[in-house]
């Protein structure tokens, strides 16, 4: 159910405002400030109130409630001299005085008939990345066999609804293009959508492929293809299934095109979402001059939008990346400035996967928490299962508790969520350090040199590759691997090595420093 008064929508499932069909980007505490007025529009709402509502009962100061106050009335088009949907009352609270009214379907507006073409007027595409998912057509020539390709739709939605920082059609949209002919670039225009995703259902005896296609709605190119097959002996375990490999694809395919069109804008117009992209383009390679390109990027994102949590995260992961990979100029001052960013992060971003998994990672290497890390990116999991990140910075995060073959299971589900990851050399590191955890040196060596293939500047990869290989007898070549890690970071010791990386567990400690010692790596 949406929530409508003067030319915005409000949606709590989605947890998004629409102000004259734009996506306005709002905090989380903002958000729950103006839903709580709104659904308190019938009395005065106290400070108490709103202490108890949004805050859970701690203690703020007046100066924090008046900026939240602010900060809706800003995001609604109000003001604190107008009051026109906000009303402040003296001394006892404050009010919302504007008209409401509750209606469901896209942008609150009620949904259209098939075939009423007129009706489907043209919306303006959201500030956020959106998606409509199409009903796949079902070419068996059963009609009874239709409700399977409806309740894989169904799955699919469910699922990238998870993803905060898309805007997903709503299935009594979408469906209203069902059994009839169709131009992608039409349905973008009148659903108001970047993307769409369409796709088919073929059935034979006990035998279903179904097969999906993501295309750019403004150009009608086709981003990505893929095929699903399964037996229905489970049916919902088979839509589950599809589900999964769907969304896992498809939300990180609507990142990398958006990251694209955000390079084509002029930089004097970019907005914080539109430098949040720029940067993480930068992440992805992990090179030193890529993340000193974009720390930057993401300190003009917080500075464009106060309340953007991936933001602060993802600055905060940027820290944490020099640091591990000896590239700190101040490592004490790094090293607080990336916590107190991640801190922020985990605080805005209590219901954001993104947030979580990023900030949540940065704080266990930088604070030295890894038990408050993993209960926060388990959390993430919880909140979007198919984003890859939180699998395989939670993986990270075991390997380093001790639990080396419970972080692989991380890795690899990652790597099928997203076999394409820009990141997969982060991922193969990751399952490398695992393996020699667990003694396995061959696969942990196998694994690191795949790694290393991808970006030969990752510190620890540089590390493992010696000790690897000086636990196989390869003592020449580790040593030489040896020089390339100490061209790398001269500064690294056996002393300092727990400085470094949050190995838990002394035996996992003893094989990595053991190997690296047999490398030539100095004790002090």
């Amino acid at each position: 159910m949406h929530l409508l008064f003067k030319d915005c929508v409000l949606d709590p499932e989605r947890r998004e405002l629409m102000r004259a069909s734009r996506s306005i980007s709002i905090g989380p505490q903002v958000f729950d400030v103006l839903l709580y007025l709104v659904e308190n529009r019938d009395r005065v709402v106290s400070k108490d109130d709103l202490l108890q509502a949004v805050w859970d009962g701690r203690i703020v100061s007046e100066s924090t409630v008046t900026s939240h106050i602010n900060a809706v009335r800003k995001a609604i088009g109000d003001t604190g001299d107008e009051q026109n949907l906000v009303k402040t009352v003296p001394r006892k609270g404050f009010r919302f005085v504007g008209e409401v009214r509750e209606a469901s379907g896209i942008n609150g507006a009620a949904t259209p008939s098939p075939g009423d073409v007129q009706a489907r007027s043209a919306v303006v595409l959201t500030n956020k990345p959106s998606i409509a998912v199409l009903p796949f057509q079902s070419l068996c020539g059963d009609p009874e066999q239709a409700y399977f390709a409806d309740g894989v739709v169904e799955e699919i939605i469910t699922a990238l609804s998870r993803v905060r920082w898309l805007f997903v059609i709503a299935r009594n949209s979408s469906f209203i293009y069902r059994d009839c002919a169709f131009d992608v670039k039409q349905v973008g225009k009148e659903l108001g959508v970047g993307y769409v995703l369409e796709g088919s259902m073929r059935k034979s005896a006990n035998r279903v492929r179904i097969t999906g296609q993501l295309i750019d709605a403004m150009t009608g190119v086709q981003l990505w293809a893929e095929r699903f097959e399964g037996t229905v002996d489970d049916i919902f375990e088979l839509q589950d299934r599809i589900a999964t490999g769907v969304a896992g694809a498809i939300a990180p395919r609507v990142e990398l095109a958006e990251i694209e069109r955000t390079k084509s804008k002029p930089t004097g117009s970019l907005n914080a979402y539109d430098c949040y992209l720029r940067g993480l383009a930068h992440v992805h390679r992990g090179t030193r001059e890529s993340i000193d390109q974009a720390l930057p990027l993401f300190g003009r994102s917080i500075e464009l939008d106060v309340e953007y949590a991936s933001a602060y995260a993802m600055a905060g992961w940027c820290y944490f990346w020099r640091k591990v990979n000896g590239w700190s100029t101040d490592r004490e001052w790094e090293t607080r400035e990336g916590t107190r960013l991640a801190r922020r992060a985990v605080e805005l971003g209590r219901n954001d996967a993104v947030a979580l998994t990023r900030g949540a990672h940065a704080l266990a290497h930088l604070a030295g928490d890894l038990d408050s890390g993993i209960a926060l990116v388990d959390r993430a999991k919880f909140l979007n299962p198919n984003l890859a990140a939180a699998w395989f910075l939670g993986g990270f995060l075991r390997t380093w508790q001790g639990e080396p073959d419970d972080a692989i299971a991380h890795f690899e589900r990652a790597m099928l969520l997203n076999p394409l990851d820009p990141e997969l050399y982060r991922m193969q590191a990751g399952i490398g350090m695992a393996h020699l955890f667990a003694g396995r040196i061959d696969a942990a060596s196998h694994w690191a040199e795949l790694s290393y293939r991808n970006l030969p500047s990752f510190l620890m990869v540089a590390a493992l590759i010696a000790a690897t290989r000086a636990h196989s007898g390869r003592v020449s070549e580790a040593q030489q691997a040896m020089a390339e890690l100490r061209e790398l970071d001269p500064s690294i010791r056996i002393s300092n090595l727990k400085d470094w990386l949050p190995i838990r567990r002394r035996e996992h400690f003893d094989i990595f420093s053991k190997g690296l010692r047999i490398a030539g790596m100095p004790e002090q």
